[in-house]
């Protein structure tokens, strides 16, 4: 199974805003920092928004914060809410597949990926960013100082 590219985005802001300390970065920022465009990761970060993960705010002194919520949110959650409840394999797409009354493994799929879902349940985004991780997450956030 492969994430989707918003998916991935999506854990990676928290991660991202989970190591920020005091700071609040702008979506920009984190859109530069991760080397994304802009107008995809403000889409995954109204998500993010709207689920009551993150805090944006606009104009002057504004910027992107992890709420309480989003600290302890259960990443299979987040990846069950970005990936949807869709099925492994399209088998009743344009060409349906002629085993579909009869086929095995489409529920042997469907039991793998509620498997791959609840083996995340029980982590956090805290739990993903805990050391080492939290330490090169800032490394990486921080970038090139001035001049470098």
């Amino acid at each position: 199974m492969r994430l989707l590219r918003s998916t991935d985005l999506a854990l990676r802001v928290l991660m991202r805003l989970a190591v920020a300390g005091g700071s609040s970065p702008t979506t920009r920022d984190v859109a530069d920092g991760m080397d994304v465009p802009y107008t995809h990761l403000a889409k995954v970060v109204a998500e993010l928004q709207h689920m009551g993960l993150l805090q944006a705010r606009r104009g002057r002194g504004g910027g992107l914060t992890l709420t309480e919520q989003g600290r302890t949110a259960s990443v299979g959650a987040v990846v069950r809410a970005f990936e949807g409840s869709g099925d492994v394999v399209d088998c009743d797409g344009p060409t349906p597949c002629p085993l579909n009354s009869a086929c095995r493994l489409r529920g042997a799929l469907r039991r793998a990926q509620e498997a791959f879902f609840a083996s995340l349940d029980p982590v956090t985004v805290e739990d993903i960013v805990a050391e080492p991780t939290g330490a090169l997450l800032l490394g990486i956030s921080r970038g090139p100082g001035p001049g470098a």
